[in-house]
């Protein structure tokens, strides 16, 4: 447990997090010199600035190269590659690895699916079969006289071909999901991706040393693979529905006051619904077997998209986000975690060691030394997950007293805002047109936009201070904001995601607008300031949202005052969203500098050449309100515009003008 060389850097809890329970956390793991990922981060300082500017290539071994762009003979690697080369390289490889991981969740979900279909998975069933037939049929395949295993077949398969064929048609999850005007665009623009595994292997191929050294190309074949990306996570968003069903709202709590004291306690960790809807189910069907052993049941709570999955779907309590992992084992209570896929730090096993923690391991491609693998397989999926059960039980009894502390913080939560979950809400006020009720909003200036946040934790700024910052800074000015993975878990921890924020936060124009979607829904009091839709996959639901809009204002989507915000975007995974926001046509605010400043033409590219190519760009800036604030001045833009043109068409029975 305790690290002789390690030397407490953490002056200040509160300089580390927002959140009162990780800083409480945060204190006792100092008491029993328990290191974190907090300590670490400051023992790294300080970190290569080479790196920093994103001017350091290391794609060939003759390197590292590290350029200094005024100084002759260091202003290019050995082969020649100049700065905006290798910064515009190291990016865009970012993008592929963040479409990888994105894409690799759908094909699990898929061959899932197709499992089910065939009837290799007993354990699973179709939970949704009218997802199932909208899906089917706007992917062009016929559903009349179709049994569901038949269609469920024909739907996994041509996901799974979306991966790999080898034609050069675009990807139907893009050409069905977005506006004629992107289709349009990405044709235009020759990014289009045909099929999601060729994305990724032209990027790393087109980046690889000796290859493309033009900064424009370079990036136009990043958005093509962010593109990819999107069409990943529509994917896996799309058969999740599907199996486990359509989220609804539902109520829940978040934080670290969730893990109970007096039950078995595990935590589900990752990305993937597969395995955790699993542990889910016979958590409820074991309970008398962990009060057998002394508990009063069985308490699984979620970190990171996992939690939110199962928050969506059945109401599961969240513990933390992705940088407080550690501190749900330093709680003392933890009996198990059960990790997947994606985010799940290394370090968890040497902390584990200290603890009775059970850290469970269960995808071939995500094993950690030390750590007990349970291989997991759909064909014995909850017999996989009784195991799993079961070592928690075990573990339980084992608890150190003194290294418990249970924590006192939670907030009330609603989660569970599908797309669909958002049109039912809007059908309560106009049955025959829903998605007019938020654009008239808009039109009227109720409201001043929609905004989706997204995104990590990052060490690099006060863990979830961006998130709140934003947020509330968005709220106040009559945003309607939505919310996927670390950010949703934020806001949920910190009560965002209820009605008593609404009554704190919401702008005047927000806040009517809230009342009434409450009122005829007969929901007062019970819906939330920021709108949990999500995992990280789940940003789609956004953009499905924003085409949505688009098409009843009848423009494309750079005329759309929607945005996007990651304040502490740290994963691959946030650069390849925030890539596909951008080719989308959003503003884009990410709150913590990229690796690009190295090259003034591809920070000019990013910030500014976007935008004139394909409506979005991003805004970096660092200061949280700042960022709002930046995000506001372009929503505003848009939305002044938008009505401006509006009312001349209407005035002079004209369409929209398209030029603007």
């Amino acid at each position: 447990m305790v690290d002789e060389k390690k030397v407490h850097a953490l002056d200040s809890c509160a300089e580390c997090s927002a959140d009162p329970a990780v800083c409480d956390m945060l204190g006792h793991a100092a008491e029993l010199e328990v290191t974190t990922a907090w300590d670490r981060y400051k023992a790294q300082q300080p970190q290569c600035r080479f790196g920093l500017q994103g001017v350091c290539c290391r794609i060939c071994i003759q390197g590292p190269c590290r350029i200094i762009p005024n100084k002759p003979g260091a202003d290019a690697g050995i082969c020649g590659a100049k700065d905006y080369t290798i910064v515009a390289r190291n990016v865009v490889r970012y993008v592929a690895g963040g479409a990888s991981c994105h894409s690799d969740h759908a094909r699990h979900v898929a061959h899932t699916l197709l499992e089910v279909a065939e009837g290799k998975a007993p354990d699973y069933k179709i939970a949704d079969p009218d997802k199932l037939r909208q899906v089917a049929q706007r992917i062009g395949i016929d559903v009349a006289g179709k049994e569901e295993n038949e269609l469920a077949k024909e739907v996994a398969l041509a996901a799974l071909n979306e991966f790999g064929k080898q034609t050069d048609e675009p990807c139907k999850w893009l050409e069905t999901t977005v506006t004629d005007g992107r289709n349009q665009k990405f044709l235009h623009c020759n990014v289009a991706p045909t099929s999601i595994d060729r994305a990724v292997v032209e990027m790393l191929h087109q980046t690889a040393m000796g290859m493309d050294a033009d900064p424009v190309n370079i990036i136009f074949g990043g958005i093509k693979t962010a593109l990819a990306d999107y069409v990943g996570m529509h994917i896996g968003t799309d058969l999740s529905d599907i199996l486990f069903g359509t989220p609804e709202p539902v109520k829940s709590e978040a934080n670290l006051g969730t893990i109970k004291e007096d039950y078995v306690n595990i935590a589900i960790h990752g990305h993937e619904p597969t395995l955790s809807s699993m542990v889910v189910q016979a958590a409820r069907e074991m309970d008398d077997a962990a009060k057998k052993a002394g508990a009063k049941g069985v308490n699984v709570v979620g970190i990171c998209c996992t939690g939110n999955e199962m928050l969506m779907r059945e109401g599961v309590y969240l513990a933390t986000n992705s940088a407080a992992q550690e501190l749900a084992v330093v709680t003392g209570l933890l009996d198990a975690m059960v990790v997947d896929i994606q985010c799940i730090m290394p370090s968890l096993r040497q902390l584990t060691e200290c603890y009775h923690t059970r850290l469970i391991t269960t995808s071939k491609i995500v094993k950690i030394p030390g750590a007990t693998h349970v291989p997991f397989r759909e064909a014995t999926a909850m017999a996989d997950a009784r195991n799993m059960i079961e070592m928690a039980i075990a573990a339980y009894g084992q608890r150190d007293a003194a290294m418990v502390k249970p924590s006192q913080y939670k907030a009330k939560a609603i989660a569970g805002f599908s797309t669909e979950a958002l049109i039912n809400l809007f059908k309560a006020v106009n049955p025959k047109n829903p998605i007019s009720v938020l654009t008239d909003a808009i039109l009227s200036g109720e409201l001043r936009g929609v905004t989706v946040m997204a995104g990590c934790n990052n060490q690099k700024g006060v863990h979830d201070e961006g998130h709140l910052a934003v947020a509330k800074e968005l709220a106040a000015n009559d945003i309607l904001i939505l919310a996927t993975g670390c950010s949703a878990i934020s806001s949920a921890k910190h009560g965002l995601a209820n009605w008593d924020a609404v009554e704190q936060y919401a702008g005047e124009g927000l806040l009517k607008f809230l009342t009434r979607l409450a009122e005829a829904n007969e929901l007062e009091g019970e819906l939330p300031l920021v709108f949990h839709i999500g995992s990280c996959v789940d940003n789609t639901r956004a953009a499905d949202l924003c085409t949505l809009m688009a098409k009843e204002l009848d423009v494309d989507v750079p005329k759309v005052p929607f945005g996007a915000s990651a304040p502490e975007a740290m994963h691959e995974k946030a650069v390849s969203i925030g890539t596909g926001c951008v080719a989308m046509g959003m503003p884009t605010h990410v709150g913590v500098m990229p690796h690009i400043e190295g090259s003034q033409l591809v920070y000019g590219i990013a910030t500014q050449i976007a935008r004139d190519v394909y409506g979005g760009h991003f805004i970096f800036e660092t200061d949280p309100v700042k960022g709002a604030q930046k995000l506001l001045e372009k929503l505003d833009d848009r939305a002044w515009k938008l009505r401006v043109h509006k009312s001349a068409a209407e005035k002079y029975g004209t369409d929209v003008a398209s030029s603007w």
